[in-house]
């Protein structure tokens, strides 16, 4: 066990039960001409944080830790999306509709993938989720037991919708959730900033938040005995 320099007080590291979860990298959330810019966003905000989770998951991969990636996703026929979820939003442009990068949010179409630079390796666990939370309707707990794992590192985007609902379900099971607050972001700055404040409040309520370069430490001083 060593510490991780995070907020509102060092994370409790243990790196042999830890997991690496990565939020919906996908290319019509983080890539010019998606969905996530079709609906007026600026994706050059999601786009920044890349190298920092190439960073940390370069780091991850090194030493064999377990790595999840998940994609926010539907079947073609829209049989997992309740009406109350694909009715909101923007009328124009709603989930199964044609988009820039094919059907969006619907599983097998060209934006629905994960970023070249994230893509995932063999042997990761890849995960095709119909809410918000990584739990909800998916294997993810029970593949986290399987192995024993305890502790979550968080990534992804965005920060106050699929990354805020995943760590307060992994709480709710029990998980210790580490969000790296430069590997996350927002369409909307405050929201971002908001989330963080809410995670960490009250002695860490729903997890901690650190920044990528204080976990890398911690892999390096697990490294180097």
């Amino acid at each position: 066990m060593i510490a991780v320099d995070a907020q509102p007080f060092a994370f409790p590291f243990d790196p042999a039960r830890a997991a690496l979860v990565i939020i919906d990298m996908q290319r019509d959330f983080i890539e010019p001409g998606g969905f996530g810019e079709a609906l007026g966003n600026d994706v050059r905000r999601l786009e920044a944080i890349v190298p920092a989770c190439q960073r940390v998951l370069g780091a991850w991969r090194a030493r064999g830790g377990l790595v999840v990636h998940t994609r926010e996703s539907h079947a073609s026929d829209l049989s997992d999306c309740p009406p109350a979820k694909r009715l909101r939003g923007q009328p124009a442009l709603r989930i199964g509709d044609r988009g820039p990068m094919g059907r969006i949010l619907v599983r097998g179409e060209p934006g629905n993938a994960i970023i070249p630079e994230l893509a995932p390796r063999a042997g990761e666990v890849v995960l095709d989720k119909p809410g918000k939370g990584a739990f909800h309707a998916t294997s993810l707990d029970s593949r986290l037991r399987e192995r024993d794992i305890a502790q979550l590192v968080f990534m992804g985007v965005t920060t106050e919708v699929c990354v805020q609902t995943t760590m307060r379900e992994a709480n709710d099971r029990g998980y210790e959730g580490l969000l790296l607050e430069d590997c996350t972001e927002s369409y909307f700055p405050p929201f971002k900033a908001a989330t963080l404040e809410m995670v960490r409040a009250q002695g860490a309520i729903v997890g901690w938040t650190a920044t990528s370069g204080a976990l890398l430490e911690a892999l390096r001083t697990v490294a180097h005995g």
